[in-house]
């Protein structure tokens, strides 16, 4: 059976937490400055485990941002691509003058041997895969070109690595030191053949993606604006209504939906909070957008099948009878 290293800042007093979870990730990926936008409060989790010379962590945190600058990179040894697939919240990775936002469904890849940011703006559940960039390079495909793209898995040989990440991340405690070698070599080819197919699509295609991530970074930081619309967003980045919604052709969302799910996830997570930090549901609904709770109310019964007042009352009454830890 393969080990998993767990760290948790869950048995720390909460004044030592935040300066623990900065030790952990500097000692786990190799140099990393965290910030944690001035939050007191945090908490956080991290498991890790190897397949063969494949690092896999399911990282669950408040919201955070990491940074490695060009003198962390010169005090590093390891050359590593790591790959950020969010299974809940959104990550945000800059480098080369890039930045790829991705959720749930989705991934996008860095080389930590180049500076970089990645902005966590929200409470975060993220795979992060951790390759030897050794077992990457091919002769031909330009990788500086292709870090910190937003790579789609919803369908192709992305969601084929995505799914095989996720899979063996799950199976890994199950597998004999072997088998797991074997799942990390597996994995490598598959993000190397994500990586073939990326650098081949069309400019066409190359010029949408980049659309794409232009609208995810602008919505990102406007998402609590009641006034953001189609149009707003059109005037912003100066192309037209057409455009913006061919950006999102194919994807399960449409661009209002997608604004729309991040709202909703925003404040179910709020809605989450108990004590102190509870904030009354109208509040919520409009510091994240929604113009009427009515509305609010509406919407948010459409996705979870409850009324906000519901859906906490349930979540809170499921913290107390232990079968969710808050």
């Amino acid at each position: 059976m393969t080990a998993a290293t767990l760290v948790s800042t869950d048995n720390f007093a909460p004044r030592e937490r935040a300066p623990v979870w900065r030790e952990w990730v500097w000692k786990h990926f190799g140099g990393l400055e965290s910030d944690l936008y001035g939050d007191t409060d945090f908490d956080g989790e991290m498991v890790s485990a190897q397949a063969g010379d494949v690092v896999l962590t399911r990282l669950e945190a408040n919201r955070h941002r990491v940074v490695r600058t060009p003198d962390m990179v010169r005090t590093s040894d390891a050359g590593y691509l790591k790959i950020v697939a969010p299974l809940q919240g959104r990550a945000g990775v800059e480098q080369m003058g890039r930045r790829a936002w991705v959720s749930p469904g989705a991934w996008t890849i860095y080389d930590t041997t180049g500076s970089y940011a990645v902005d966590n703006p929200e409470r975060v559940e993220h795979l992060i895969v951790m390759l030897p960039k050794a077992q990457i390079i091919e002769r031909g495909l330009p990788l500086e070109n292709l870090m910190a793209r937003h790579v789609g898995g919803a369908s192709g040989i992305a969601r084929v690595a995505l799914t095989t990440m996720r899979s063996t991340y799950q199976e890994l405690p199950n597998m004999s030191a072997a088998a797991a070698r074997g799942a990390g070599e597996l994995i490598a080819q598959l993000v190397r053949l994500s990586l073939i197919e990326l650098a081949g699509q069309a400019t066409a295609v190359t010029q949408r993606e980049a659309l794409k991530d232009r609208i995810r970074a602008y919505v990102s930081t406007r998402l609590r604006d009641p006034a953001l619309s189609i149009e707003q967003i059109a005037h912003a980045l100066n192309c037209s209504k057409r455009h913006l919604h061919n950006a999102f052709a194919g994807e399960t969302d449409t661009l209002a939906s997608y604004i729309l799910h991040l709202r909703l996830e925003a404040c179910i997570r709020e809605l989450q909070q108990s004590g102190p930090q509870a904030r009354p549901i109208t509040d919520i609904a409009l510091s994240w957008g929604f113009s009427n709770l009515s509305h609010f109310s509406r919407v948010f019964r459409g996705h979870t099948g409850l009324s906000p007042s519901e859906f906490r009352q349930a979540w809170l009454l499921n913290v107390a009878a232990g079968l969710l830890r808050h």
